[in-house]
């Protein structure tokens, strides 16, 4: 079989990815062989203690964990309290919180693939000590001053069955 030689790295992505599914990079230093490789795979996945965070987000509402010993309180499902090793307890989240940080994804693997490029955030709630990671619609960030949770029609019973929307 002969493989295309290419000394740009967009025509070698476009042979990968339009063509023949190989290309090589004579561009540098050394060639370099890409490939397209299709994989399909099935993963079993199991929410073991963390189920009543995700049956809670399936009945649109939003909850964290925390610790009644020493206090410390999460924005995601943990049993024990990683502050002191404590058995944790649910509670309900705010309503509204503001974004810490974001970041754009413009490439997403298996089930994320078609919907990149997608806006994740790390959610601050007010008297909460811990972040919540999720996704940002619109896609850019409009807002970074308050946000407010919303939640998929249909669940699936994953973290993105809340996502969250500017206020206003």
């Amino acid at each position: 079989m002969e493989v295309k030689r290419f000394d740009k790295y967009t025509d070698v992505m476009n042979e990968v990815l339009k063509g023949s599914g190989i290309a090589i990079y004579t561009g540098g230093e050394k060639e370099i062989i890409v490939k397209k490789i299709h994989e399909s795979i099935d993963y079993i996945e199991s929410h073991a203690q963390d189920t009543p965070f995700f049956i809670a987000l399936a009945d649109g509402k939003l909850i964290g964990s925390k610790c009644p010993a020493c206090g410390y309180r999460y924005a995601t499902a943990h049993m024990h309290c990683g502050q002191c090793g404590n058995r944790t307890e649910w509670f309900d989240l705010p309503g509204e919180g503001k974004i810490h940080c974001h970041s754009v994804s413009k490439y997403g693997g298996g089930k994320f693939l078609k919907e990149a490029p997608f806006s994740l955030i790390l959610v601050e709630f007010e008297g909460v000590d811990s972040y919540l990671m999720a996704e940002y619609r619109p896609k850019e960030i409009l807002n970074l001053k308050r946000m407010k949770k919303e939640f998929r029609r249909n669940p699936h019973f994953d973290i993105r069955d809340v996502y969250f929307v500017p206020v206003g």
